[in-house]
């Protein structure tokens, strides 16, 4: 497949041709400044996805504004260039990404913890396996199928071979049962 050859125009030519909304203008935009604009948000923004997220809202917000732009107060690279560093702040600013990066930071420390100290679950080492021992059997063997071996409701009446409203009565009571010794 053949490479799509580049469009590069001088300044005056791309300012006229978005000042006319020409196609050209925005492949010629995306050709000259991308990888510019793109390690200016990358600086602000280490995450490669997100950055590439504001690059595309960089060039859609150059293409609607560009109006705005006057050479008189500055090159169109300058404007440009405002126009990328301001929507990586805004972003590193919102309570989006705020919320995204400290759920990442929650997730990578947990795992780390984890790996550090090997950790499992082991219901045995919680006392549950005793707990669910003290069960009458009828309850033992559903709590044991549900919560133990991950069968839903209708799976466990099915392999027990007794009515769904039953089981559920039953689960019920052993979680009662199971409630007194953590009140």
């Amino acid at each position: 497949m053949a490479r799509k050859r580049k469009i590069l125009l001088s300044e005056e030519e791309l300012v006229l041709s978005l000042r006319n909304h020409e196609k050209v203008a925005i492949e010629a935009l995306y050709d000259m400044y991308s990888a510019s604009l793109f390690g200016v948000i990358s600086g602000i923004i280490p995450d490669t996805a997100i950055a590439e997220d504001v690059l595309q809202e960089t060039f859609v917000k150059i293409w609607h504004s560009f109006s705005q732009y006057s050479s008189e107060k500055g090159r169109l690279f300058t404007w440009m260039l405002n126009i990328a560093r301001n929507l990586a702040i805004d972003k590193v600013r919102s309570k989006d990404f705020k919320n995204q990066n400290k759920n990442q930071e929650l997730e990578n420390n947990v795992t780390f913890i984890d790996e550090q100290r090997s950790t499992v679950y082991k219901p045995e080492l919680l006392g549950i396996k005793e707990l669910v021992a003290t069960l009458k059997p009828e309850q033992k063997t559903i709590l044991d199928l549900i919560y133990f071996k991950g069968y839903t409701h209708v799976e466990a009446a099915e392999e027990l071979g007794i009515p769904l409203g039953t089981i559920k009565t039953r689960l019920r009571m052993a979680i009662l049962q199971l409630r007194k010794h953590f009140n």
